[in-house]
């Protein structure tokens, strides 16, 4: 019995031995270097590594634009405006590829089209009542300002593409009507006096129009080093006639654009705060 008491009691101490003696081949980390996150006893002895991008982009952007002004009917003169925009943007950059973005923009734009109304003088040799015009030169010039969400995608070392969507505020500062009359004299008094502005004017000024067009918009581009390609459409919210011909007198402005833009100033700021923890030696 007291010989089993002794082997069990020598065994033990011949593994204690062992372990002693490969702990001692283990490189141990200097205490008096060692990172003050070595001495965390809430540590998981993981790599961790916890990334933040932030900084500020600044650009320089130019494009077309095509608005489109389009009513449920026929007592304001509606189309297509042709044109172009430039401007700044500023892009404050978030983690995760995320950012926000915001600017102002200049845009000036043409469009002609006509306004068709009845003639008030019905002919007596034909029941055929004929149709009376006013031609429209239209010259639209806004400021605009947008507040959008990007998000962000790397696919190689200089090459990105990336989404946006928010809101856009859009302020007219002109959009003189040139009128090109073709009305008779009867046609034109009778819309006079329904409301209708048969001489050249400004629709913001005669209050015609509101200057403000509150617009959602969504779009997407492609970047390569400093260069930006951008395209998006605005979807205007808010009715812009102030002055009803009739009830039912409503009028949106819809926008699509492309814009070409290059980054200005430094390279993209990154900040990194990367804790990690080599664990490698314990």
């Amino acid at each position: 019995m007291k010989k089993r008491i002794f082997l069990l009691i020598g065994t033990i101490l011949m593994m204690g031995i062992g372990s002693l003696s490969a702990q001692d081949g283990i490189k141990q980390p200097d205490l008096q270097t060692a990172d003050s996150y070595f001495f965390d006893p809430t540590r998981d002895f993981v790599k961790q590594t916890e990334p933040y991008k932030f900084g500020v982009e600044w650009r320089v952007e130019a494009g077309y634009n095509q608005n489109w002004q389009h009513s449920v009917d026929t007592t304001s003169s509606f189309g297509y405006l042709h044109g172009g925009q430039i401007g700044a943007a500023v892009d404050f950059l978030l983690p995760m590829g995320f950012s926000l973005q915001t600017g102002l923009y200049y845009s000036l734009s043409y469009g002609y089209r006509q306004s068709g109304y009845r003639s008030v003088i019905v002919p007596t040799d034909t029941n055929v009542v004929p149709i009376e015009y006013i031609g429209h030169h239209i010259y639209e010039h806004n400021l605009i300002i947008p507040v959008r969400a990007y998000y962000t995608h790397t696919i190689a070392k200089k090459w990105r593409f990336f989404f946006f969507a928010g809101p856009q505020l859009q302020i007219g500062l002109s959009q003189y009507d040139k009128q090109v009359n073709q009305l008779s004299a009867e046609t034109e008094h009778f819309l006079n006096t329904k409301g209708v502005i048969t001489t050249s004017h400004d629709r913001y000024a005669s209050a015609e129009l509101s200057r403000v067009n509150i617009q959602f918009g969504l779009g997407g581009g492609f970047e390569w080093d400093r260069l930006r390609l951008s395209a998006g459409y605005d979807f205007g919210l808010n009715n812009l006639i102030r002055t009803k011909v009739v009830s039912t007198s409503h009028m949106w402005e819809w926008s699509w654009y492309v814009r070409m833009g290059v980054r200005i100033g430094k390279d993209r700021k990154t900040i990194m705060n990367d804790k990690t923890v080599n664990t490698s030696s314990f």
